[in-house]
């Protein structure tokens, strides 16, 4: 089977044809951030060439498309309607977007408390129409507990005529608690949608141009894929796809699969580092961040950077620097095409082409821009460019002993347990993206570790891509004292068979068969792709006398990635 892997960075989109676990063939194009469709239409049509079989081509996108879209502040106007119950302020929660709040609330067992308004709904949703917003999120404080009341809001926005044409249910994204967060991620979520709607459009038609494209995935913050369909109601899953290619491209290719491990993408723009401890990547428990939204969506942990081949390379005083004489800072800033490529100003990777550390593009343009960043330094040439790759060099350790900093302060979560304490030190740099096998080694020496530059490091991203397979993850809610179970992501709320005899064994056996069950539906049936990610029980006691037991268990769809076989350039120390 063939599967065609694409990557849209922030300097180039990548594309990665893979048959039966090889590397047919890859390709590179510039991004043009202006017309994302284009850039993901020749990437595709790069490596199209190389395809030989009459059966449907896999297609496996990860795309800037939303994260972006969030970045910028240019998502779709959303109408929010919460129903935060007693005691919530939701203004103190400086969310950074406007919530309506509705009267009703549901308790912390899912008991409906007080009852929603029709009026009052049918009142805010004519205001949003009257406004000319199409978007809009219905978030309730405890709707994991019970979605009843974001389901009927749904109903009376889709019976009215009011003119929505995407609604996003807070129970749906997530049946975690913490009302914050589901807040943020519904709206992100709205917010984005019709980005999406017109990126699903733009693949669709891809698919009608002749290019025998079959199934259709986009990669998830989490490191695995989602159908098209899937990333419709859920697109806000589809942020930080970037770096999450970029570990599933290293776990795929890397020769050091177990240990502990330190992921350096290095692009054009910026630098993405993930972390692999005990083999496993590292996840954010709690959720991906993103412009300043703390979020539910389930994130590999990454950090990046702006630092990158064709960053930005400044001159600062003595002041500044602290150091004697004038110092350099390289970016965050994108200087443009290296000079060694057709740009105009000094970059780090003109730097590495004046001391032969790369061999791409016209020498001659380096060593001129080199020039004059040596003459405003007082210093030579290839002095400069050394200046220039130790300096690059320092700012990325000092990026990665930072990372290591933050995590040995807190616990780490990988997809199979909670290390603690935490024994995560990195063993080995593996690196990938354009500079990697001008960068990783030096770094590596000054960490005092061992190294690897990925086989086919320049794509690493668009295989990552390629490799990765489909997630997904339930929460499973039982509360034997009431006897009800809700599973939110499946809009699914029923009752407990014989409640007295139900135990934490029985709601590990039900969270596991939700979780099989969604993994059903993503073509997956391997009962060890299924994984636990956390549980908790708690006793419900009424006059000193146990009544009932609350289990929550969060069931996984684990991310796995196809191992790719290491054919291509590479290396290691």
């Amino acid at each position: 089977m063939y599967i065609a892997g694409i990557d849209v960075g922030g300097t180039n989109t990548d594309a990665a044809l893979i048959k039966d676990n090889e590397v047919v063939a890859t390709g590179k194009v510039p991004t043009d951030h202006a017309n994302l469709v284009e850039s993901t239409a020749a990437a595709l049509e790069s490596i199209l060439g190389s395809y030989r079989d009459t059966e449907p081509l896999e297609l496996h996108l990860s795309t800037t498309l939303s994260t972006n879209t969030i970045i910028e502040g240019r998502g779709d106007p959303t109408f929010v309607l919460a129903v935060p119950g007693p005691g919530m302020r939701i203004e103190d929660l400086h969310l950074g977007f406007s919530v309506h709040k509705l009267s009703g609330s549901v308790d912390h067992r899912g008991r409906e408390v007080a009852a929603l308004n029709p009026g009052e709904i049918t009142a805010a949703l004519t205001s949003a129409r009257d406004a000319g917003i199409e978007v809009m999120a219905a978030v309730g404080k405890f709707s994991h507990r019970n979605p009843s009341q974001e389901l009927l809001i749904e109903s009376i926005a889709r019976d009215g005529n009011y003119g929505f044409r995407h609604i996003t249910l807070g129970h749906r994204l997530s049946g975690r608690p913490n009302f914050p967060r589901r807040l943020a991620t519904s709206y992100l979520n709205a917010s984005v949608s019709g980005q999406q709607a017109r990126f699903v459009e733009m693949v669709k038609q891809l698919m009608l141009e002749g290019r025998n494209i079959g199934r259709v995935y986009l990669l998830k913050a989490d490191g695995g894929t989602m159908t098209l369909g899937d990333s419709l109601a859920r697109p806000v899953e589809t942020i930080l796809s970037g770096p999450a290619a970029s570990l599933m491209g290293a776990r795929a290719l890397t020769s050091h699969r177990q240990g502990n491990a330190v992921i350096v993408d290095i692009g054009g723009t910026t630098t993405d580092i993930a972390v692999q401890v005990a083999g496993e990547p590292v996840f954010q428990p709690q959720g991906a961040e993103i412009a300043g939204h703390k979020t539910l969506v389930p994130a590999l942990f990454a950090r990046s950077i702006g630092l990158g081949g064709d960053s930005e390379i400044r001159i600062i005083s003595q002041v500044e620097s602290g150091e004697g004489g004038p110092n350099l800072l390289i970016g965050p800033r994108r200087a443009g095409t290296p000079a060694a490529l057709g740009g105009s100003r000094a970059t780090p990777t003109d730097a590495a082409v004046v001391l032969g550390l790369t061999s791409i593009g016209d020498a001659r343009r380096a060593w001129k821009v080199m020039a004059g960043l040596a003459s405003a330094l007082g210093m030579g040439i290839e002095e400069t460019a050394r200046k220039v790759i130790d300096r690059f060099t320092r700012q990325l350790v000092d990026a990665v002993e930072e990372i290591y900093a933050y995590l040995e302060s807190r616990p780490v979560y990988t997809v199979s347990e909670l290390l603690a304490p935490p024994d995560i030190r990195p063993r080995t740099l593996i690196g990938l993206g354009g500079p990697a096998h001008v960068f990783i080694p030096l770094a590596a020496k000054a960490m005092g570790i061992d190294w690897e530059v990925l086989p086919h490091h320049e794509e690493a991203n668009a295989i990552g891509a390629a490799a990765s397979r489909p997630t997904a993850a339930i929460t499973y809610h039982a509360d034997t004292a009431l006897g009800v179970v809700t599973v939110p992501e499946m809009d699914y709320m029923g009752k407990i068979h014989r409640p007295m005899f139900f135990d934490l064994k029985k709601a590990r056996e039900e969270a596991r068969r939700w979780a099989a069950e969604k993994a059903a539906e993503l073509g997956i049936t391997g009962p060890e792709d299924i994984a636990v990610l956390g549980e908790e029980s708690f006793n419900m006691v009424r006059g000193f006398y146990t009544v009932g037991w609350i289990f929550t268990i969060r069931a996984q769809v684990r991310p796995r990635v196809r191992r790719i076989a290491a054919a291509g350039e590479g290396g290691r120390n």
